[in-house]
This record gives structure tokens, C-alpha cells and sequence, in this order.
């Protein structure tokens, strides 16, 4: 309550007392001041005017002012209007006790608003005392004009020339600094009437070196449209070097109370506009989410079906396309959807934020579009990508495996077929009917080392029906034609057997015949089938197809090689064993005179067959060599991918994790300002932006191993998919951050608390976070906020708890905390202030019409009112009324007050 202080203003022989300090030490000039003649013409002036502006309203006036107020009538008369009350019956009689009755009724009811009047009688108002009677009027316009105006907690003269230095700031030629000197010109009185009313004066066209000119624009304007009577002559205040400072007080006091209605629905409509641009914008937010939200589901809704899609191609070019398809996803169209799920977050908090520090209800978006339910679908396209991604390596090296198979299993068939083709012909010739006996023998022998050839080959047909039910488990796609090749060899094979033994039984029917045998041809037979069996193996064995993915195995090869070369010089021996059989032949014939005729009955195989097979297959073992140290260096490239590649994901790996504990302490961090956390995270933010390089060069030696098809890496525990998961965590961990220290100082800034109070809340908050995970649970804050001075009950601790955690998640937040420890000093506006506004722009009345809307808001809020309004269904309302009150209170998400 504002103290009293008591100032006496001297009028020579009076002097007079107010209840507020309305009036400075200027008032001294008082004693001196109303001994100039122009003065006090000025005062006589505006005093009659501004009394008769009053008294008219009773259908009255005054002509002389120290004449007319004696007999204490008109006097009584102009109390009762400008105060509206009643005061005590006036004394009908025209005595001079019955004018002194009638003047000290007026000046006790002065003295009963607080006014001391000390050295003013009736007896001197009576008697026409003109200097105390413009001095008891001066205390009227005082206490009844100006008393009550007052600008930002200033005085009365005071506020009313900061009102008037306000509204003529923009105005050139226009310094207001005091009530006398500063209205010479004119100008001054010109700008007030033209900042409330511009269709009344073109200020463009006022000079200053016309006062007199601009003082009568001035005074007509303000008398025929602001009814503001004409109370000064422009003569007089241009030509007085100090004008009436009283008299230009009471002048302008009167634009004053003319303007005073706008200047409420002025700030009314800047009230209701500050609170319709706070809602615009929180729904284009809302939109602005629900339609990122609905494209980023969407998205993920196309994309997993297409990561589902397990169906295999048939050949390695077909997959290998699959697997480019799908490092083209990782590359190119999901890193703009992760940045765009980050976005999404932020957006979510920073209006969950705006919504709270504009005391609006928090946004819930639509039925499947909560951020947790955006999480919960990336977390499913994260895990249907991760499966795709092994089913894709999965299924290469089935194909692979399924091409070496393919591959092996045509060679073997084609060898096999080869050797079989015209077996069983010659199975089924009857030549040993006609033959003779040597014929016979030499038949006997020959079939012998066939049968020997046949076991031999019995090998290869079970590889090659291995190999094919090997091709059929892995679900060759040509497997019908894998099936029906080793049916018919199978069918064959087992023919061949039943000829075979048919041949054998036969034979020895006719066994008994031969009595001779040449042994030396039957010996060549015996030893050169299993040799050139053995060539045969060694030939097929050195054209084996290999596959091979470690240095480790292409060495086992080699030793398994090394270790065949070894068994050359025995096998060479045995050649020439063999070799020496025949040498042997023809060194007998020789000696004997024996004409050899044709080749050795007993065996298709001649001497020239087994050197050829041998050239061959030395030919053949430097080829194998060099197969093999081929293979080496393609392994060693391969290690050397390994290698590079974990060189740089062990050091990428910890960075990362490096980085999300510097960023964690800086959250925690309660050194500096928000705005050195922000600007510490922005450069943590630039710095991981600028790591990204390193990213991309390692997707770059991933894609060559994956190239390569190495698919094991011992030199490391990171994969690149653990990488990319751990980037994308860093990046949204410190957009999330980043985030949070914005919403602090929004926080901060919109609930007007200091940096230091946010520090101590910071400290409080890090002291009690037992886990230093920036949440507190239940028990650690119901002890923080006991340390902080809060008594605490069971029912208002749960009521603070639905505040701080409406998901009942179990712990508290960092920003929860700081909203809480700032709601309830916070300076926001209500529900109630915008329905106080708008009852301001519509009269009192409890409805607003469209008219009034279009009026007082600028276009697009006042539209934006119309269309949300409700139609007003109370008893008063007028045709096309519109309902502000509920309007207002949907505003705040609130039922009707």
C-alpha cells in the first residue's frame, strides 16, 4: 500500500494538502507564479472550461469563475457530476451564511477523498478571492483528473508525461519533456490526436513554424469529434515564453480520459493476438508431426515387406543384386529417414515444451502415432533388416556352395560317362563263342582287369551320388536335372554289374578250354589298370575345383599337395615297372621269333596310353602350383582386408563410445550457462559431423570384403553393423541433447529464472541422481525435494508425481524436475486473462459479434476467431453472437468456467 505523503502547494494565502504525491517541488511556483498576469488569464481559461466540459452534462454553465462558484451551488453541482455522488442538501437562502454553508459542504466533501485543504475557507470563495478560487479548483482537477493516472508505478504528473512521451516518440519535431514549453508549437497535441485518430489530422502536412496555426488544428479537432472544449488560446501559450504548466495539465489530462478506452482495447486485442499466434503455431507444429509421423510409418510400412521377402534367387548374380539392392537402402534412402525419426523427437519435445510454458494441454497425436509407437516400428524394420542382411550372406554361400557342387559334379559324370561309354557293348559281345582257346584265356584275363576297372570306378559313382543328394539338400535349382543324370548313371551302373557278372559266369563255363596264358600281357593288364586308375584319380584330383576363405585352408592345400608331389618318384617307379612288363614282351618275341599281331588281348591299355596319361599328369601338377599360390595371394588380400578393416573399426568403435560419455557429462555438467552447453554440444555435434568421413571409408572396406565374400574377421569384435548402430545412436544422442538444453532455456527463459537458480536446481538434481543417468526414481526425489525445504505428505507427493511422471514411467527428469520447480512462479497467461480481454473488445457483453472481432483483430486472428468460435445460445445474445468464454477455455484444453 502505497505510503501517504502529504504536499502543500502554496496559493499565497492558502495553502493545500494531497493523499498522493501527484505533485513535485515544482509546485513552489505557486506563490509568485499566479501574480503573472498571463498565468492566471491562462488558469482563468482553462479552469472554466474544463468546468464547464462537466457542468454541462447538468445542463448548466459558468461564465465568471471566481463570480459563479460563490454562493457554493454550482460548485456542489460540479462535485456531484464529476464524482457522481450525491452530496447534503444545498441551503435555498441567498444570505452570506447561507453561501458559506453551501461552499464548506463542497470543500468537506473534497476533504473526504482525502484532499487536505489547510489556509482555504469559504469565506475567501465567497468573498470572489480569485487566486483561491482558481486554487481550489486546481485541487478538484487534481484529485478528480489526474490523481489516477499513473504509468508503470510512476506519480500522477509523472505518469501522464510518460503516457504522452510514448505516444508522440514516433512523431518528428516531437520532444515532449515537461507541460509548458514542449506544447508551444503545437505539434505535440497534433501527434496525440493523430496516433489514436489519424482520419482526423494529416500530421504530413504540419510545420513547426506554425504553432498558432497547429494549436487551433488542435483545439477544433479535439472540440467537434473528441468533445474536448476549447480551454487555452494559441495567442497566449505561443506568446508567453513559459506557458501555464496547470493549464496545459488539465488540457491534455482530457485526451487523456478520451483515449483511455482505446488504449484498453488496445491491449486487450495485443492480448488475445499473443494468445491465437501462441495456438497457430503449436497446430501448425501438431500438423507438421502428424504429418511427419504418418510418412515415416508409411515408409517403414513399405519397407518392411520388401526386407521380409526371404524368397532366394536361383544364381549368385541374382543375389549378388539383392545384397547391392539392399547396401544401397543402408546407404543412401535410411540415413534421411533416421535423421528424420531424430527430427521427429525433437519437434515432439520442443512443442510438449512450448505447450507447457504456454499453459496449454500436452499434444497427443494420433492413434498410432505416439513417439513410442514410431520407436517400436523402427525397432521392428531394425530387426527384420538385421535377419534380411544374414539371409542374404546366408544364401550367397549356399549358391556358392550349390555352383562348386554343380560344377564338381558335371566333371565327374563326364569322366565317368567316358569311361562307361561302350562298356556295355562289349559286355554283351558273344566273341568267346567262336574263339579259340588262347582267344578264351586271353577274353578270361581281359574281363578280370575289367572287373578290377569296375571296382575301382565304384568310388566315383558314390561321390557322384553324394554330391547330388548334397545338391538336393541344399535345394539346387536345377536339381531335377542333377537327379534324372546320376538316376541313369546309377541305372547304368547297376547294368554294367549284371552284364559284368553275366560276362564272368560265361567265361568260366568255358574255362576249362584254356590251359595256356601269356602272363607277361596279363601281368601288364593287372598292373597298368590299377596305375592308370590311379593317373586318372590323380588327374581328376589335380583338376579338383576348390573354395577355400582362410590363408589357413589354402595352406592345408598346398601341404596335401606337397604331400602328392612326394608320391611322384614311387609312382614313376611303377611306371616303369610296368613299362619293363612290356619291354619284357618284346624282348621274348624277340628272342623267340614271336610275331606279335595286334595289342594285348587282355587290356585296351598300351604302353603309349600310359606315357601320355604320365606327361599329362606332370603337365598338370606345375598348373595345380600355381592354382594354388594364386589362391594365396588372394587369401593374403583378403587378410589384409581383414586386417585394414579393424585397424580402423577398433578405433571408431571406442571413439564413438568415447563420445557418448563426453556428451553424457556435458549434459550433467553444471559449469558454464545453458547457452556454454549449447555452444560445448554444438561443438561436439560439428566434430562427430566431421567424423563422418571415417564412416564412409570404413562402409567402403566392408563393401570390398563383402565383395571378396569374407564373411569372419578375427582381428576384431566390430562389425559394421554394430558401428552403424552405434553412429546412429551418437547422432541421436546428441540431437536429443542438444534438445534438452534448448527446452532448458526455453524453460528458463519463458519461466524468467536466473542462471544461478538453474545451477542450484542442476546441483540438486546431480546430487540425488544416484545413477548418473540424468533420471531420478521415486524415493531419490521425494529426499530432493525434502532437501529443498518441501514438507511432504503421501497424497500431495502422488500429486506431484502425476506432474513430473503422467506415463508412470518410474523416474523423474532432468526437465520434468525443472518445470516443476518453475510452474507455480511461472507468468503465464490463462484461461482467464484472454476471457477478461475479450470482454474488454466486446463492451462487458458476454458474447462477441463478428463486426467487433474484424474490428479489433488484425485479419487472420480475427478469421481465426470466427471459425472456431460457437454460436452464443445465452438469453442476451443478438443475432450472430459468438460464445468467447468457452472459446477461451478450450484455448487452455478446460471445461466452461
Amino acid at each position: 500500500m502505497a505510503t501517504v505523503v502529504e504536499t502543500q502547494v502554496q496559493y499565497n494565502t492558502y495553502t493545500m494538502t494531497t493523499t498522493e504525491d501527484y505533485m513535485t517541488q515544482e509546485d513552489d511556483w505557486d506563490r509568485d507564479l499566479l501574480l503573472d498576469p498571463a498565468w492566471e488569464k491562462q488558469q482563468r481559461k482553462t479552469f472554466t472550461a474544463w468546468c464547464n466540459s462537466h457542468l454541462r452534462k447538468a445542463g448548466t454553465q459558468i461564465e465568471n469563475i471566481e463570480e459563479d462558484f460563490r454562493n457554493g451551488l454550482k460548485l456542489m453541482l460540479l462535485l456531484e457530476v464529476i464524482s457522481g455522488e450525491r452530496l447534503p442538501k444545498p441551503d435555498k437562502g441567498k444570505m452570506r451564511f447561507h453561501k458559506i454553508a453551501n461552499v464548506n459542504k463542497a470543500l468537506d466533501f473534497i476533504c473526504s477523498k482525502g484532499v487536505k485543504l489547510v489556509s482555504i475557507g469559504a469565506e475567501e470563495i465567497v468573498d470572489g478571492n480569485v487566486k483561491m478560487t482558481l486554487g481550489m479548483i486546481w485541487t478538484i482537477i487534481l484529485r478528480f483528473a489526474i490523481q489516477d493516472i499513473s504509468v508503470e508505478e510512476t506519480s500522477a504528473k509523472e505518469g501522464l508525461l510518460l503516457w504522452c512521451q510514448r505516444k508522440t516518440a514516433p512523431y518528428r519535431n516531437v520532444n515532449v519533456q515537461n507541460f509548458h514549453i514542449s506544447w508551444k508549437d503545437g505539434l505535440a497535441l497534433c501527434a496525440l490526436i493523430h496516433r489514436h485518430r489519424p482520419d482526423l489530422i494529416d500530421y504530413s502536412k504540419l510545420r513547426k513554424d506554425d504553432p498558432i496555426g497547429n494549436l487551433n488544428t488542435a483545439f477544433e479537432v479535439a472540440e467537434k469529434y473528441l468533445d474536448i472544449p476549447k480551454m487555452l488560446d494559441a495567442e497566449d501559450i505561443v506568446n508567453t515564453p513559459k506557458p501555464d504548466e496547470k493549464a496545459i495539465m488539465t488540457y491534455v489530462s482530457c485526451f487523456y480520459h478520451a483515449f483511455a478506452g482505446a488504449e484498453q482495447a488496445e491491449t486487450a486485442a495485443n492480448r488475445i493476438c499473443k494468445v491465437l499466434a501462441v495456438n497457430q503455431e503449436n497446430e501448425r507444429l501438431m500438423e507438421e508431426y502428424e504429418k511427419l509421423a504418418s510418412e515415416l510409418l508409411e515408409w517403414i510400412r513399405r519397407t518392411i515387406p520388401w526386407l521380409e521377402n526371404r524368397v532366394a534367387e536361383q544364381t549368385m548374380r541374382a543375389m549378388q543384386q539383392k545384397l547391392e539392392d539392399f547396401r544401397d537402402y543402408r546407404r543412401v534412402h535410411k540415413p534421411p529417414r533416421v535423421q528424420e525419426k531424430c527430427q521427429l523427437e525433437i519437434n515432439f519435445n520442443t512443442l510438449q515444451t512450448k505447450l507447457r510454458l504456454s499453459n496449454r494441454p500436452a499434444f497427443m497425436p494420433s492413434e498410432g502415432k505416439m513417439v513410442s509407437d514410431i520407436a517400436n516400428a523402427w525397432k521392428g524394420l531394425e530387426q527384420v533388416e538385421k535377419g534380411y542382411e544374414e539371409w542374404l550372406l546366408t544364401e550367397i554361400r549356399r549358391l556358392e556352395r550349390l555352383d562348386h557342387l554343380a560344377e564338381k559334379f558335371k566333371q565327374k559324370c563326364s569322366l565317368h560317362e567316358s569311361w562307361t561309354t561302350g562298356k556295355e557293348h562289349l559286355l554283351s559281345q558273344k566273341d568267346y563263342e567262336t574263339a579259340s582257346l588262347m582267344e578264351i584265356r586271353a577274353l578270361m584275363r581281359k574281363h578280370e582287369a575289367f572287373e578290377s576297372d569296375l571296382a575301382a570306378h565304384q568310388d566315383r559313382v558314390e561321390q557322384i551320388a553324394a554330391i547330388a543328394q548334397e545338391l538336393n539338400e541344399l535345394d539346387y535349382h536345377d536339381a531335377a536335372t542333377v537327379n534324372a543324370r546320376c538316376q541313369g548313371i546309377c541305372d547304368q551302373w547297376d547294368n554294367l554289374g549284371t552284364l559284368t557278372q553275366k560276362r564272368r559266369d560265361a567265361l568260366e563255363r568255358v574255362e576249362k578250354l584254356w590251359e595256356t596264358i601269356d602272363q607277361l600281357y596279363l601281368e601288364f593288364a593287372k598292373r597298368a589298370a590299377p596305375f592308370n586308375n590311379w593317373m586318372d584319380g590323380a588327374m581328376e584330383d589335380l583338376q579338383d575345383m576348390f573354395i577355400v576363405h582362410s590363408i589357413e585352408e589354402i595352406q592345408s592345400l598346398i601341404t596335401a599337395h606337397d604331400q602328392f608331389k612326394a608320391t611322384l618318384p614311387e609312382a614313376d617307379k611303377e611306371r616303369m615297372a610296368i613299362m619293363g612288363i612290356q619291354n619284357e614282351i618284346t624282348k621274348i618275341a624277340q628272342t623267340y621269333g614271336i610275331k606279335l599281331v595286334g595289342v594285348n588281348p587282355y587290356t585296351v591299355l598300351g604302353p603309349q596310353d600310359i606315357t601320355n596319361k604320365w606327361d599329362a599328369v606332370k603337365q598338370l601338377v606345375p598348373l595345380r602350383d600355381q592354382m594354388l599360390q594364386e589362391e594365396v595371394a588372394r587369401q593374403q588380400a583378403n587378410e589384409r582386408l581383414r586386417r585394414s578393416f579393424a585397424a580402423q573399426a577398433n578405433i571408431i568403435g571406442p571413439w564413438i563410445q568415447t563420445k557418448m560419455e563426453e556428451i553424457g557429462h556435458v549434459s550433467v555438467d553444471i559449469a558454464g550457462s545453458l547457452e556454454e552447453q549449447m555452444n560445448n554440444l554444438k561443438q561436439y555435434e560439428q566434430n562427430i559431423i566431421n567424423y563422418k568421413s571415417n564412416i564412409d571409408k570404413l562402409e567402403g572396406d566392408h563393401q570390398l570384403i563383402q565383395e571378396a565374400l569374407i564373411f569372419d574377421n578375427k582381428h576384431t569384435n566390430y562389425t559394421m553393423e554394430h558401428i552403424r548402430v552405434g553412429w546412429e545412436q551418437l547422432l541421436t544422442t546428441i540431437a536429443r541433447t542438444i534438445n534438452e538444453v534448448e527446452n532448458q532455456i526455453l524453460t528458463r527463459d519463458a519461466k524468467g529464472i536466473s542462471q544461478e537458480q538453474l545451477n542450484e536446481f542442476r546441483a540438486s538434481f546431480n546430487h540425488f541422481d544416484r545413477k548418473r543417468n540424468g533420471m531420478m526414481d521415486p524415493d531419490d526425489f521425494r529426499a530432493c525435494l525434502i532437501s529443498m525445504g518441501y514438507d511432504l505428505g503421501e497424497v500431495e507427493f502422488a500429486r506431484i508425481m502425476t506432474l513430473v511422471d503422467p506415463n508412470n514411467t518410474g523416474v523423474v527428469t532432468f526437465q520434468a524436475f525443472i518445470d516443476f520447480m518453475t510452474r507455480e512462479t511461472a507468468e503465464t497467461d490463462t484461461a482467464e486473462q484472454v476471457m477478461a480481454s475479450f470482454k474488454i473488445l466486446a463492451s462487458d457483453k458476454p458474447y462477441i459479434t463478428v463486426e467487433e472481432l474484424r474490428r479489433e483483430l488484425p485479419p487472420e486472428q480475427a478469421e481465426y476467431c470466427i471459425s472456431r468460435m460457437t454460436k452464443y445460445v445465452g438469453p442476451e445474445g443478438a443475432p450472430g453472437a459468438l460464445d468467447y468464454i468457452s472459446f477461451s477455455s478450450a484455448l487452455y484444453g478446460e471445461s466452461d468456467l
